[in-house]
């Protein structure tokens, strides 16, 4: 007689034998059976690993699948309406408009109102005219007639707005008309045209230059391109405002960084001012092309402010030191300084404005530059291009300012370009250390010289920056915009205004 474990073993393995018999019947009636154990004979002889990791693979599907759905707990806190009505009565909500500072209610007191349009001479509140000194406008175009007739035509024929970006439905024919003109202008193949001046530069850095990436950038480069390349997250290298033999030290330092780390080649870039606005002189192009080539980088040169002002031709300082625009990999200009309209640029290889119709975030994602700011860039440029003695004008204007200004004892105008409309007026560095003035107090005495001429009917201003953010803040100044509607009187009579101011705050002899 066999012992109950035997049995059970027996009665255990009929089952599983009729189980394994029944279900091998079933299996060869199902459709393709044959085919199938045929495949699985084949494929997974001497191969047991295979076998294995697929049945592993298999019995994962089938738990994953059975499994229960997964979500989120609220975990939301539950509280009384004691708990609510405590909460609400303690809490003080913070101000739209923070607690102004000493220094900050004295500079927004300091503002001037104006009153109507702006222009070469500019009406204010108070009911004074005054000789505007302080606006982008260099060739004079604020109030041209031509111009205003030109916004009228185009505010009626497309009305006010594009209503959507320039990918989307946003493009004009007056936009693809005013590019070939910038392109056309500057000699390149193509350009493209952003709806915002500030972005521009801001957009087009991080088009190109990505984390990893390589920039060395000039100190002093204005906001919008420390905007730029902190968006693009390069790595950045800074060398003092166009120094080239600081620059060639930097450069220097990254090659035998490169030798020690043998880090990957990565994108390089340069990227300067033509015409600084932070300082008023002019980027050495020529010099800097040199660099390019010998240290294998490209140059982004942002002609924002120089664009329409330097050169024979006003076509920026390609056009002043007389070099192939080819030299240039990406120039960024802007259209709301000397043509007096909106928006900005970018121009170069076809290639180049291709990439920035789908990568450039500022053309992407904002709307396109109204029809009629496009027209009044495209009829500022022809009238450049028709009318150039008004460079001329400009740079009589500059040269009869510097030669009063220059002469004043207790103030300086750094190394301002000798065609620079943009004039940085500052304290000399030998009366702040005898005074021992502070940053603060430097600004002040500036703003009693803005007020004193705003008195004689000059409007100017103190140069204005956001200290916490800016990454190199340059130090106090006025800064002052000549412009080609300017008459020699009005210039003669405004520099020799400062003079008179700068005497009286400073006195004669320092």
């Amino acid at each position: 007689m066999q012992s109950l474990p035997n049995l059970q073993l027996d009665q255990a393995f009929n089952l599983f034998n009729s189980t394994y018999s029944s279900l091998h019947h079933m299996y060869h009636y199902l459709p393709g059976s044959s085919f199938l154990l045929r495949y699985i004979k084949n494929s997974y002889q001497n191969d047991p690993f295979r076998v294995v990791l697929e049945l592993f693979l298999v019995f994962f599907a089938i738990k994953y699948l059975l499994s229960k759905k997964y979500n989120i707990e609220n975990n939301d806190v539950q509280l009384t309406e004691e708990e609510i009505d405590e909460l609400v009565d303690v809490w003080q909500p913070e101000p739209l408009v923070p607690t102004l500072s000493t220094s900050d209610k004295e500079i927004l007191d300091s503002v001037p109102i104006t009153v109507g349009p702006p222009g070469a001479r500019q009406k204010m509140r108070n009911g004074k005219t005054l000789v505007n000194m302080a606006a982008f406008n260099f060739l004079g175009f604020l109030g041209n007639e031509t111009l205003k007739a030109g916004a009228v035509r185009t505010l009626r024929k497309y009305g006010v707005g594009s209503c959507g970006p320039p990918g989307f439905y946003g493009t004009l024919d007056v936009h693809k008309l005013l590019e070939k003109d910038i392109a056309n202008f500057l000699g390149t193949e193509d350009a493209i045209v952003y709806s915002q001046g500030f972005s521009t530069i801001s957009s087009v850095i991080p088009a190109y230059a990505k984390r990893g990436d390589l920039i060395v950038c000039d100190e002093g480069a204005n906001f919008a391109i420390q905007k730029g390349i902190q968006i693009s997250r390069s790595n950045v290298r800074y060398f003092k405002h166009n120094d080239m033999n600081d620059l060639e030290r930097v450069l220097d330092g990254i090659l035998r960084e490169d030798l020690i780390t043998k880090r990957p080649l990565t994108r390089r870039f340069i990227v300067v001012e033509g015409l600084s606005l932070n300082y008023g002189d002019i980027a050495p192009l020529k010099k800097l092309i040199e660099i390019k080539h010998t240290y294998k980088y490209r140059i982004i040169l942002d002609e924002s402010l120089s664009f329409g002002v330097l050169g024979k031709r006003g076509a920026g300082l390609t056009d002043h030191f007389n070099v192939p625009i080819e030299d240039i990999d990406l120039l960024v200009g802007s259209m709301c300084h000397a043509l007096t309209s909106s928006g900005g640029f970018c121009a170069g290889s076809r290639e180049i404005v291709d990439h920035q119709r789908l990568s450039g975030l500022a053309y992407t994602y904002s709307a396109s530059l109204p029809a009629v700011l496009a027209v009044c860039a495209r009829e500022g440029l022809a009238i450049l291009q028709k009318e150039n003695q008004v460079l001329s004008t400009l740079r009589s204007n500059i040269a009869v300012f510097k030669s009063i200004v220059e002469k004043i004892p207790s103030i300086t105008l750094g190394d301002t370009s000798e065609n620079s409309p943009i004039l940085h007026i500052r304290i000399r560095h030998d009366l702040v250390v005898k005074l021992d003035m502070t940053i603060s107090e430097q600004g002040k005495k500036l703003q009693e010289i803005v007020r004193e001429v705003g008195r004689d009917g000059y409007l100017i201003t103190r140069a204005i920056y956001v200290s916490e953010q800016e990454l190199f803040l340059p130090k106090p100044s006025i800064r002052i915009c000549i412009s080609a509607a300017h008459t020699r009187r009005e210039i003669e009579k405004a520099a020799s205004s400062i003079k008179t101011a700068a005497s009286k705050i400073f006195g004669k002899r320092v």
